[in-house]
């Protein structure tokens, strides 16, 4: 087990990054919230801390995306994986989760399109349908927020233990505190702006880690030498399942059905999951789809790239004396729990690739975390307090309520997480086991974006009949299987095959007859378009500004509102496309060709895989960690251009505000001008949209 094996570090380092990284990045989103509101004119309204305004660009999103997409279990589970099926387990699990990100960009367009002013997906679905079926979604919503945020901790606090003997219940309960400090001060944004933060230093970690397996490193530096290693491994234990027991082949039974399992799993963790329709409704409506479609291609280097160099260095180096189980194989207890690429760090590198391991787990954990947190208190806020509590409430109210939200969740999944670990539950097990329970659900929540036909009856049942439907296959395959219902055999893979798939595929069977017995809807799509936006006025007076400004200035008109709707028809007919054709290539012609011939990979072939990885993460590092910079340069630019006014004294916060609205092409009266001084068309303005006074 893990705790048998001495922590390369010791544990003031696990103490001080999970302590001190989380106070850093506490007080840093205070300064970044600070300086938005004192120089941006951003006030948090409960618009802003659940929606970030709606106007984030693509490279933003894209990396919010791929940070929230990034568990733990993105880098643990994925190595695990590889250590146990070879070359094929890395494709397997970054294709099989992929292809959901990329599908999901045409719900974030159709989300856009027909409810541009909805907080969550629930909204939509109780717009369409009314309070069962939104009842109904609200908890499988609650449970994929609950699941992924237990695989976050669970998966993360053991790691932590394993690195630096940190005791595990400590760990659970002090991750979330910083995750928990910078939502409460900056909302959505903080979330986004932290997650492009996590990304780059996540990526720079996986680029530091594939170098020095196949290029620096004195006990690996080459494809050539993993390789030959590789060969060695699998003489010495075959896979079993694998053709001719190689772990250079494609051809895995295991890891095919893991590939199954996956595909389904992922489907319910991204089209229920909250976060994500966060992140599209923040998105500004041009930039959802390519942040969208940047993020899903960025994201899939991390975990095939991460997996084919820390799981293979796993087998690589597992009877060096440098690995931490030497002499032993790990046991599958450490696998499970995500040890194999701690291990395969501390192998590499030493104490400085324990440092970096626990330093992009605390990454992967915080980050998606944060975006489990909004996504939830999102739900709470709008779903359940707005909807059923108090209609009325104010934006001041629900930035309260939000706050709570996010402290009760954060607690929450902290105690919860405890008792999975008393009960001997891994993050390996959630991981497989999520599609069980939740994806019952996937189609009717993407049909009640896409298709009229959908009826109240087919959208509230056919999730909770698929539910028990994939409750008994799991259990009675398990019980056929291994004749018992221990975690262990429960945790296998056939019976999480089963139940994945009859949750997935069985609402394929129940919409049809519930659409047969109740008739088929003809939905116009208006209810959607109703849905309100909260009532910041009065967080906006005592704050002492117009709300109309922070938010925008004025409202959109007939004519720009429906050239938006165009734009996202457009882009609506664009990703289902472009999706279509991506899901074909990542599921079906790349990776089927290699496992139907059973193909063997050659040393050259391997060499060429391994360096296709690293030329790939290079481009998602360009993607959602330089591009991101370069699209908000002039944001940036203008914005220290202000603060080195403000720090020398060159220009008062007054005159900045004043720079900022002539900027945006906005009339503003400042003290000593008054509306007579303006030209007759500033006039005009003026009365249009009411004397905008700059004032702090």
């Amino acid at each position: 087990m893990a705790g048998e094996t001495a922590p390369a570090l010791n544990q003031g380092v696990g103490y001080g990054i999970v302590i001190g990284l989380g106070a850093l990045f506490a007080l840093g989103m205070i300064l970044v919230t600070f300086i938005l509101k004192r120089y941006n004119r951003e006030l948090q309204t409960s618009e802003m801390f659940n929606t970030a305004g709606r106007t984030v660009k693509s490279g933003l999103v894209g990396s919010a995306v791929v940070s929230s997409w990034t568990w733990a279990a993105t880098l643990l589970q994925s190595s695990g994986v590889c250590y146990r099926y070879g070359v094929s387990g890395p494709l397997w699990y970054a294709s099989g989760a992929t292809v959901q990100i990329l599908l999901f960009a045409t719900l974030a367009i159709e989300l856009k399109r027909r409810a541009p002013n909805a907080h969550t997906y629930l909204e939509v679905i109780r717009a369409r349908f009314g309070t069962l079926p939104h009842m109904v979604f609200m908890i499988f919503g609650l449970m994929t927020n609950i699941l992924v945020s237990l695989m976050l901790i669970v998966g993360g606090s053991a790691t932590i233990n394993a690195l630096t003997g940190m005791h595990t219940i400590a760990a659970i309960y002090l991750l979330p505190v910083g995750v928990v400090a910078y939502t409460l001060v900056g909302g959505l944004k903080a979330t986004i702006l932290t997650d492009w933060i996590h990304t780059f230093v996540l990526l720079i970690i996986i680029i530091v880690f594939s170098l020095t397996a196949y290029a620096s490193s004195d006990v690996l530096g080459s494809p050539s030498a993993v390789y030959d290693l590789l060969v060695k491994a699998a003489a010495a234990h075959p896979v079993e399942g694998n053709h001719e027991g190689s772990y250079l082949t494609m051809r895995s039974r295991e890891g095919a059905i893991f590939f199954v399992i996956n595909i389904v799993g992922n489907f319910g963790t991204v089209f229920l999951d909250n976060g994500y329709y966060n992140k599209a409704i923040a998105a500004s409506p041009v930039h959802a789809l390519p942040g969208y479609i940047l993020g899903g291609l960025c994201w899939f280097a991390i975990p095939w790239l991460t997996a084919t160099t820390m799981g293979l260095s796993g087998l690589a180096l597992e009877n060096h004396p440098s690995f931490p189980t030497y002499p032993n194989r790990m046991s599958d207890a450490d696998v499970s729990a995500g040890l194999v690429l701690p291990y395969a760090a501390v192998a590499l590198l030493g104490k400085g690739g324990a440092a970096a391991t626990l330093l992009i787990v605390f990454m992967a954990v915080t980050s998606a975390t944060s975006s489990q947190l909004v996504a939830v208190s999102s739900i709470v806020v709008y779903d359940l307090y707005r909807t059923y509590i108090k209609p009325e409430a104010s934006g001041k109210r629900l930035i309260y309520m939000s706050h709570v939200a996010v402290c009760a969740y954060a607690l929450f999944i902290a105690s919860f997480s405890v008792g999975l670990w008393y009960a001997g539950i891994s993050m390996g097990y959630l991981y497989v086991m999520m599609g069980v329970i939740i994806s019952s659900a996937v189609l009717p929540a993407a049909l009640a974006l896409t298709w009229s036909g959908l009826n109240k009856w087919a959208a509230a049942l056919s999730p909770v009949l698929g539910l028990c439907v994939a409750l008994v296959a799991w259990l009675v395959t398990a019980k056929h299987e291994c004749g018992e219902m221990s975690v262990e055999c429960t945790g296998s893979n056939m019976p999480m095959l089963a139940g994945n798939v009859a949750a997935l595929l069985s609402p394929v069977v129940f919409i049809p007859v519930l659409t047969l017995i109740f008739g088929k809807a003809n939905y116009d799509w208006k209810s959607m378009m109703a849905i309100s936006r909260g009532d910041d006025h009065d967080v906006a007076g005592e704050a002492g500004v117009d709300l109309e400004e922070v938010l925008g200035g004025r409202e959109e008109s007939e004519r720009e509102m429906e050239e938006e709707q165009k734009k996202l028809r457009r882009a609506s007919k664009i990703s289902k496309s472009m999706t279509a054709v991506l899901t074909l290539a990542l599921l079906i012609l790349w990776p089927m060709p290699l496992y139907g011939t059973g193909y063997i990979f050659s040393k050259p072939f391997f060499t060429g895989w391994v360096v296709v990885g690293i030329i790939w993460i290079f481009c998602s590092f360009i993607g959602v960690g330089l591009f991101p910079v370069y699209e908000g340069r002039e944001t940036l630019i203008r914005t220290c251009k202000y603060i080195w006014w403000d720090i020398t004294g060159k220009k008062g916060v007054k005159a900045i505000h004043a720079e900022q609205a002539a900027h945006a092409g906005e009339v503003v009266v400042t003290e000593g001008m008054t509306p007579g001084d303006q030209t007759p068309t500033e006039e005009k303005s003026l009365k249009e949209k009411g004397e905008k006074v700059a004032s702090s």
